[in-house]
């Protein structure tokens, strides 16, 4: 097979899925925002970035129509909004996201612009992002979440050659190595996953998808609800190997500019409602191995399936008063562990909305 992207050395798959994964599962990207936007440029570059998909129609149809049939058999993998019917209950909405500020994505579909204005009550992940100052003050009062407390740095932790990538990453963003010596490497890896152009709009104040629809809401006067924290979030990585965490840190910064095409590849997707081609393209254009997968089979199962249940049942009594629009990470729908298969077997009639 052709390889369509040159990755500087061997950027892993599981690093690769990771960058979707932090845009269209949770609000760590946005978090990170906070913590570090102080210590980076304050110019605004321009976004950048190709489509990996159309590279690898035109350089490798072969190999572009085996990502459709792979993406053709993810169940509930197209699509990103979902009507959830019950008898006795008026009918709610489910809604796949990016955390982004792109206006691609923060422009709503026609239609899910309509389920939007008709519902009372909006669920998004959580309602922590609407409180920056509450948000940024419950982190603190657990430390060890985003920060090394005892002598580890993550230099320490790092092969010369790594650490020295590690320092040409973060200065390449403006963000001297020093301060961010003792940060947690989720913390800095969600910070790189976003392009540079995303992280400055994020800084000036521009919000992210689901923060605009939970603050339009409350403004016109909607019921607003969150099924986790930002803590939660910040402990289910926390649970990771810390093993996995640095090499993704390592891969993500060697990705460089790449980084760029991935994100670009995914508002390409997402506008789409091509949730299921995540997986299959990032196996086309860079193949895995067995240590990957190992890797990212417990980043699945902690950061996806496991919170798939917790959202489904704290999602239950809400949905249970009908006429709710809930928004969620776009990689929580599909799958056989996902979303729209949590709600069937809650007794949901569940329909993709075209």
């Amino acid at each position: 097979m052709k390889r369509v992207i040159a990755i500087a050395d061997r950027a892993a798959l599981v690093s690769l899925k990771l960058l979707a994964a932090l845009n269209l599962l949770f609000f760590l990207s946005f978090i990170v925002v906070l913590l570090l936007a102080v210590r980076a440029h304050a110019e605004a570059p321009s976004c950048a970035g190709t489509d990996l998909l159309t590279a690898l129609e035109k350089n490798d149809p072969a190999a572009f129509r085996k990502v459709e049939t792979e993406a053709a058999a993810v169940p509930n993998g197209k699509g990103l909004l979902w009507k959830l019917e019950k008898p006795g209950e008026k009918p709610s909405y489910l809604f796949g996201t990016m955390h982004m500020t792109d206006t691609r994505v923060t422009t709503l579909p026609a239609i899910a612009q309509k389920a939007y204005d008709g519902a009372g009550t909006i669920i998004i992940e959580t309602t922590d992002a609407l409180d920056k100052a509450k948000m940024m003050a419950a982190m603190a009062s657990e430390p060890g979440l985003m920060m090394f407390t005892d002598n580890t740095t993550l230099s320490s932790l790092l092969s010369p050659e790594d650490a020295a990538a590690l320092d040409k990453g973060l200065d390449a963003r403006g963000i001297p190595p020093a301060t961010v010596a003792k940060m947690k490497p989720w913390i800095l890896s969600a910070m790189m996953a976003l392009p540079a152009c995303e992280v400055a709009r994020q800084t000036a104040g521009e919000p992210v998808l689901d923060v605009k629809l939970a603050s339009d809401a409350k403004a016109s006067g909607k019921d607003v609800e969150g099924l986790e924290t930002a803590v939660d979030q910040l402990r289910a990585m926390a649970s990771l190997p810390l093993e996995f965490h640095m090499k993704s840190l390592v891969e993500t910064m060697k990705l460089g500019d790449k980084v760029n095409d991935v994100n670009e590849t995914m508002i390409v997707l997402y506008q789409r409602g091509e949730v299921g081609m995540f997986w299959p393209l990032f196996r086309a254009v860079l193949p895995d191995s067995a240590d990957d997968r190992a890797g990212y089979a417990a980043f699945e199962q902690t950061m996806i399936t496991s919170r798939n249940k917790v959202m489904a049942a704290h999602a239950g009594p809400i949905l249970a008063k009908g006429n709710v629009f809930m928004a969620v990470g776009a990689m929580h729908l599909p799958g056989p562990e996902g979303l729209v298969e949590d709600f069937r077997k809650a007794g949901y009639s569940v329909t993709v909305v075209n």
